[in-house]
């Protein structure tokens, strides 16, 4: 780590020193700069790191829900203006750049992967949602948030996950693929597991969720796959703006998330991020398992534990709002969103370092 770098982490840590002491005094309002400002300084100085580099970001993301938490009526509204109602325009914009990303040849991998891509989506859209149920029912937490839980394990992955696979050395054209065509079954899919398994805990709207999925993803995404094909290459300023406007947006998006659920977390947010661990670390070990069972080659195995581990969060927050409940039933998706960045960046990471061809078979199929 170079110079600068240290510095910038010594003044982060005089910072969260500052933090503790002022909690401790019970001076919590006091506290609050001093801890923004830790993580603010944590992701500068991280950038210096090789391997921790990756997670900036992430910090980043810290360092806004800390501002949000200490002071969530900035994050509210303003002069009468509700800032929640940003929330479905910026998925609209990042489903977009979704779709500026793909092309329609990411869905022919059903027909040239079909085993992988049928593993993938049952296990997509069983383990997650049942993980779910359990982790929300055995917690006991109110309906609301236990239903914010099911509708995360309901949702499609996220484009994250094509990123992880890539730095796993994992099957990038099935993880891809894997988005794609989950992304498309999701006005279908996620309302009715969420019907199927949180229903006893919240009423669900069958048809108005699907409208909704179909307004915050298909539209945008189809706008965009329309977009790539006619100007592929023609607008490379957007092909540059749209993961940073992703970022920013995803952001923003839990910053509105926490201010609105502030109170909920405070009486309940540590069991929250419990959940969300527990429920991100089953679906890769079951996803990456699960395969190990059917003999699938270790990239696909590695590709279907990180599409499972990995749900578009962003799109549960959206289905949260337009239900009208972002303060309860989104808290879910605004806790377990940073957490699935952190674990699947460090388990692409591992991964990395280690071959996917593990077995005698797979070297010589790979040589072939």
């Amino acid at each position: 780590m170079k110079k600068n770098y240290k510095i910038l982490l010594a003044i982060a840590i005089l910072c969260l020193i500052a933090g503790l002491g002022f909690l401790a005094m019970d001076s919590a309002a006091v506290s609050g700069p001093f801890f923004v400002l830790f993580f603010l300084f944590l992701a500068l100085a991280i950038r210096g790191h090789s391997f921790l580099k990756g997670f900036s970001y992430t910090v980043l993301i810290f360092a806004a829900v800390t501002l949000a938490m200490y002071y969530p009526s900035y994050f509210q509204e303003l002069g009468g203006f509700q800032f929640k109602s940003l929330i479905v325009p910026l998925l609209q914009i990042i489903m977009f750049g979704m779709g500026t990303a793909m092309s329609l040849k990411d869905f022919m991998g059903v027909v040239k992967m079909p085993k992988g891509v049928l593993v993938g989506l049952i296990c997509q859209f069983t383990i997650m949602p049942i993980l779910g149920f359990g982790i929300a029912t055995m917690f006991a937490f109110p309906p609301e948030i236990a239903a914010g839980i099911v509708l995360v394990g309901s949702s499609p992955s996220g484009l994250a996950s094509n990123v992880m696979a890539y730095l796993a050395k994992a099957n990038l054209a099935l993880s891809v693929t894997l988005t794609a065509v989950s992304t498309l079954l999701a006005p279908l899919m996620t309302p009715l597991l969420m019907e199927l398994f949180a229903g006893e805990f919240v009423p669900i709207d069958f048809w108005g969720m699907m409208l909704s999925i179909v307004k915050i993803v298909i539209l945008p995404v189809a706008v965009g796959l329309l977009f790539n094909h006619f100007f592929h290459g023609k607008a490379k300023w957007l092909d540059k703006a749209m993961p940073i406007v992703s970022m920013a947006g995803i952001a923003f998006i839990i910053v509105i998330i926490t201010a609105a659920g502030r109170d909920s977390l405070l009486s309940i947010g540590i069991f929250l991020v419990v959940a969300a661990i527990i429920h991100n670390m089953a679906g890769y070990f079951l996803g990456y398992w699960g395969c190990r069972m059917l003999k699938m080659k270790e990239q696909d195995c590695r590709t279907i534990a990180l599409e499972v581990g990995m749900q578009n969060a962003g799109l549960a927050s959206g289905i949260a709002l337009e239900m009208g409940k972002v303060a309860t039933i989104g808290l879910a998706p605004a806790i377990f969103g940073p957490w699935m960045n952190i674990s699947g960046s460090s388990l692409a990471t591992w991964w990395r370092e280690k071959s996917p061809f593990t077995s005698k078979e797979e070297t010589e199929k790979q040589n072939t």
